[in-house]
């Protein structure tokens, strides 16, 4: 199908095929194959083209248009959830059950995740059994920030009081070889739920409630992206966390 808009607009400037190859780089061939196929020239040369010809990109290729709307949904989401509520539990057990190699959470308390299913500690301690490492970090319930988390969400201390409970939960496995339970004093953007190369987020929004805020399934995909941003942002909290020591209250 012929490109009649770049036909017309080559056509009223007096420009050539070989004249807009030249501009362009590209063999004349090339610049017929535009116009009368309708062909879509990369990105980098389109640009190069239209910029020379005075017109916009997108006028005379909306193909791309569509294009870079297609790019915009990143290859890693698997998901995307209006809430954690939606999902149920069963999604972020599955999600440890098939772990082989790594599971890590950073949390400031989460423990719907022990409420709903009490068997969480035995099942990490299966994971652990067949090799796979377990880091849990959760929130430091004497920290300012998650004092305030409490006061933003109208929550009063409830965030904190649940840190504790969390870390009542989790502090069996303190002893467990292959269980690693830290506590963080950071401001908290976002929950991480990751086993190996997949990952439930559960970003926070201001005076939301965790459970009534939205969620996004990823799937790493290649290097870089999503996927990889969360698991940096994961290590930076870890690291500036401190190790809860078996026995310690």
């Amino acid at each position: 199908m012929q490109n009649e808009r770049l036909r017309v607009v080559m056509a009223s400037q007096g420009w050539t095929h070989a004249d807009l190859a030249n501009a362009t780089g590209v063999d004349p061939k090339s610049v017929e194959r535009w116009v009368n196929l309708g062909r879509v020239p990369r990105r980098g040369t389109a640009l190069k083209a239209a910029e020379v010809l005075g017109e916009d990109v997108h006028a005379l290729w909306p193909a791309l248009t569509q294009a870079r709307a297609a790019r915009a949904v990143s290859p890693e989401l698997v998901g995307l959830y209006d809430q954690r509520a939606d999902l149920p539990v069963s999604a972020f057990v599955d999600l440890f059950a098939q772990a082989r190699e790594r599971i890590d959470v950073l949390v400031y308390a989460a423990v719907f995740l022990h409420e709903a299913y009490p068997r969480l500690n035995d099942l990490l301690r299966e994971r652990v059994a067949e090799g796979c490492s377990v880091r849990i970090a959760i929130g430091n319930a004497d920290s300012e920030n998650v004092q305030r988390r409490g006061n933003e969400e109208k929550f009063g201390n409830g965030v904190e009081s649940r840190c504790r409970l969390a870390l009542m939960h989790y502090r069996p496995l303190v002893a467990v070889p292959g269980v690693e339970l830290r506590m963080h004093s950071t401001t908290l953007y976002h929950s991480i739920f990751r086993a190996d190369d997949q990952m439930l987020v559960n970003a926070h929004v201001w005076g939301v409630h965790a459970y009534g805020a939205p969620v996004w399934h990823l799937r790493r995909h290649g290097e870089g992206g999503m996927f990889a941003s969360y698991a940096q942002s994961f290590e930076a909290v870890w690291d500036s966390a401190q190790p809860v020591q078996e026995g310690a209250q």
